[in-house]
């Protein structure tokens, strides 16, 4: 009977001694308080229960949602932004031994780098240059996190939501822009069919036959509409010798 229960004990002391970890897990091994100098695992481990006591931290990536904060930026606009975060553990120890929370502290941490950081921007950078600003983003939370045994991977700026005056003003300035682009536009088209005119003139004026032919074909096309309307061309020169005699007539 003592004997049972020595073996009963002992293999009741050996399956607390034998732990299994995941692929994406290690263990930090407190030993009597003190933290051994390198985790365990993946697999089958084995600790000295009970002066041993393992810390299961995962290495996969976390994804942290980033609460909305109101913002200033730098040209005096309030605007509301939340983000995400995406950030691992690279060092279990540092995990466990710099800070109690890492979880909290990293989210803490990046609600302060949102603000401090996008309140350097403009709006319109905030708008248009997103990528320099999630760039920016992450520099600053993965320096701030590195003493805790934290990589952060990306920061991304999910929405910026603007006052309803600002979406206004906006929305007029967008459609000034696309009316100047219109004018532009326009113009060019104007220059450059004057140019095309300008060219045909000259082709016109090489053979002054082919103007006759003009004359024709653009009566074939009026006739082929079957209106009644009848154009006779009259040729300039002559409309402009008639007028040139009426006026000498005039100064006698």
């Amino acid at each position: 009977m003592p004997l049972l229960v020595i073996v009963v004990l002992a293999l009741f002391w050996a399956v607390n001694c034998l732990k299994i970890l995941n692929e994406w897990e290690r263990g930090v091994i407190l030993r009597l308080g003190r933290m051994r100098p390198k985790p365990k695992g993946p697999g089958l481990i084995w600790i000295w229960w009970p002066i041993d006591r393992l810390m299961r931290i995962s290495l996969r990536i976390i994804t942290l949602d980033v609460p909305p904060q109101d913002i200033i930026t730098r040209d005096n606009v309030t605007v509301r932004v939340n983000a995400v975060a995406y950030f691992r553990v690279v060092d279990p120890n540092r995990a466990i031994q710099a800070i109690e929370n890492y979880l909290y502290a990293t989210s803490q941490q990046a609600q302060l780098a949102l603000r401090d950081v996008l309140g350097q921007f403009e709006l319109d950078d905030l708008l248009s240059r997103r990528e320099k600003v999630n760039a920016r983003l992450q520099g600053i939370l993965d320096e701030q996190t590195d003493p805790w045994g934290i990589k952060v991977t990306s920061v991304q700026v999910k929405a910026v939501d603007l006052p309803e005056e600002m979406r206004r003003a906006i929305a007029k300035q967008a459609e000034a822009e696309r009316e100047r682009r219109a004018k532009i536009i326009h113009a060019e088209g104007e220059f450059q069919a004057s140019a095309q005119l300008a060219n045909a003139a000259k082709k016109l004026a090489e053979q002054p036959i082919s103007i006759q032919l003009r004359y024709l074909q653009t009566l074939t096309e009026i006739g082929a509409e079957q209106n009644t309307t009848v154009i006779f061309p009259v040729p300039v020169d002559l409309i402009s010798g008639w007028l040139g005699s009426k006026g000498k007539d005039k100064g006698k």
